[in-house]
């Protein structure tokens, strides 16, 4: 079993991003410039904008960090992203999920200008991906196509078994590794709620990948001999033993699961650091303007 390590793949491919905006900058070129749009005080949503801001900074971007609380209008949020999609310093921009109750995600999302919609889920952009256009990728699912690759994991005529369907992970994944590509070019089956014998789909799985967040939900019986296991899932459990009530748990247990596997992710430090390391890959792009001029 090799553990696919995504903090050590994300600092490597960050050192990579430092050196082409060094690069940039000595060149007098566009210096890499991400917003994010912070409301509210949920602290899943606070310690992942700041570990944006972080990575940014290490990288030599340019950072902008706009909080509001958790009272602001739709049409206030909406003015806030017309503002962004209008600056020209501003290459890419992310309104931070989940938002209020009285605020329509939908709506916000629809108002990114996909031209810096470097989250990819404006629906350009995903229309774009699915038809094998240039585009910008969402950030896990492009973490995850980072770590096949720079694993050197074969995918070509695998059968990929993806649990969860939602917009963000399983749907988008079924699609980038179901494409004529490299990854790619796998049989996918997409699994979810509704699947019947769900256990006996997934063991089919030459590829695994959880996303269905629900804690261990895949236990050693759902996995066969040497699949190579991807786990998305970020579940916090409750454990006495930690100063803090709780531990951070992926959708698959680890534990049982690993000595089956001939490649897996761990939680945390697998997937996650990924996902912000893509969402710099998007901006850079962005910066540069390699998907839209």
């Amino acid at each position: 079993m090799k553990l696919l390590d995504g903090k050590a793949l994300s600092a490597r491919i960050k050192d990579e991003i430092a050196e082409q905006v060094a690069q940039i900058k000595a060149q007098g070129g566009n210096v890499p410039h991400l917003a994010a749009v912070l409301v509210g005080d949920d602290p899943a949503s606070q310690s992942y904008v700041k570990s944006k801001v972080n990575s940014c900074h290490r990288c030599g971007f340019e950072s902008t960090l706009i909080k509001k609380d958790d009272g602001i209008s739709e049409s206030e949020l909406l003015d806030i992203v017309a503002d962004l999609n209008d600056n020209p310093d501003i290459d890419g921009f992310i309104v931070q999920l989940p938002l209020p109750q009285h605020i329509d995600e939908s709506k916000i999302t629809l108002a990114i200008d996909h031209r810096k919609d470097v989250d990819g889920f404006h629906p350009i952009n995903v229309g774009r991906m699915a038809q094998g256009l240039p585009s910008y990728l969402p950030a896990t699912p492009f973490g995850i196509l980072q770590m096949l690759e720079r694993a050197e994991i074969e995918t070509s005529g695998k059968h990929c078994v993806v649990v969860g369907r939602s917009n963000i992970v399983g749907t988008p994944i079924s699609i980038l590794l179901s494409r004529k590509a490299s990854p790619g070019n796998c049989t996918v089956t997409l699994t979810h709620s509704r699947t019947k014998d769900i256990g006996a789909v997934i063991r089919e799985g030459d590829i695994v990948i959880a996303a269905i967040g629900i804690p261990h939900f895949i236990d050693a019986s759902m996995i066969k001999e040497g699949a190579v296991v991807i786990d998305v899932g970020i579940n916090r459990v409750e454990d006495e033993s930690r100063k803090r009530g709780y531990r951070l748990v992926g959708d698959v247990h680890f534990d049982e699961v690993a000595e089956k596997c001939s490649f897996i992710t761990p939680v945390p430090g697998g997937v996650g650091p990924m996902t912000v390391t893509s969402l710099l890959m998007n901006t850079l792009k962005a910066s540069q303007k390699e998907i839209y001029a």
